[in-house]
């Protein structure tokens, strides 16, 4: 009886906690766009994932000693994940910030599980059905309605955002992060496996953050420079993790997939109150477009982000 009581009330933590994990994504695209001027994109970065680093390996120290031989043998991957996840998939981010709307940032990255989809294929030997097939056309046409703002019938006079691009290839990477996660097992918990990856994180942001160090203008060191980084460590980073990763134990895969479809719904809301950003219409049109595509390749697919 104690047991059927305690799930139930784990399942309806979960349930409540799912509708925050978006918020908490979210507030990474309002750090993106107050670090111009302030601090330079890998250092936030560094910055950022360097914090989740410190916190995860104090927690699975015990752990990461034990297994400090078998991730000694692999340590390359840890170094290529780390680049995918958190240098391309956060220093890019913040660099295509630099000049394109948090709008941008949330829909396009709402169609990484259609790469995902389309990698699983290519990777992993995964099939592809007719509907999939159908919300991968539908959805990657939603990204480049959002990229030439919804203006198809004067691409001419269209003026492309560099950091529309930038958000294009950090969602790329995203996919093969996910995706060489699935390929490459690992002896490793979900905490300690990775705080592994964080620090081939930190290992591949360094070099570019010392660089950055030595350009004018780029960083204001301060209190907001450092308030950025607390910020996208412990919400979107931290915070973000592990509830999903806890509701994902309880709740499945399939259940907490609802969070990267309300990703775009929290973005249009906080980046318009916080930012006064206000979404327009060739967002509200990739959207439909987009997130429907997301739900029939995800619906029936076993590859998720």
């Amino acid at each position: 009886m104690n047991d059927a009581l305690n799930s139930a009330q784990q399942t309806r933590q979960a349930l409540i906690l799912l509708w925050i994990v978006p918020a908490l994504w979210s507030v990474n695209y309002i750090v993106a766009r107050k670090a111009p001027g302030v601090i330079g994109p890998h250092l936030l970065a560094l910055g950022r994932w360097g914090l989740a680093a410190l916190v995860l390996v104090v927690l699975a120290r015990t752990e990461l000693w034990a297994q400090r031989a078998s991730i000694a043998k692999v340590w390359w991957q840890y170094v290529i994940l780390g680049a995918l996840g958190m240098m391309v998939c956060g220093a890019w981010v913040y660099q295509g910030a630099r000049s394109t709307q948090a709008m941008n940032i949330a829909l396009i990255y709402a169609a990484s599980p259609v790469l995902i989809s389309l990698g699983a294929v290519w990777m992993l030997g995964e099939t592809i059905n007719k509907r999939q097939i159908a919300g991968v056309c539908l959805a990657l046409l939603g990204v480049v309605h959002v990229v030439v703002k919804g203006q198809w019938a004067a691409l001419s006079n269209v003026q492309f955002v560099v950091g529309d691009l930038w958000i294009v290839a950090a969602t790329v990477s995203w996919a093969g992060y996910a995706l060489l996660q699935k390929k490459w097992p690992s002896p490793l918990s979900a905490t300690a496996r990775l705080a592994a990856i964080c620090l081939g994180g930190v290992a591949s942001l360094l070099p570019f953050s010392v660089w950055e160090l030595f350009q004018p203008n780029l960083t204001v060191w301060g209190v907001e420079a450092l308030w950025l980084i607390v910020l996208a460590g412990l919400v979107p980073g931290l915070g973000a993790y592990w509830i999903y990763g806890w509701a994902q134990k309880i709740l499945g895969a399939s259940r907490t997939a609802v969070a990267l479809y309300l990703g775009p719904l929290y973005a249009a809301f906080l980046t318009w109150a916080v930012l006064g950003e206000a979404p327009g219409w060739h967002h509200l049109i990739g959207g439909l477009l987009i997130l429907p595509g997301v739900f029939l390749v995800s619906s029936s697919s076993k590859t998720g982000k």
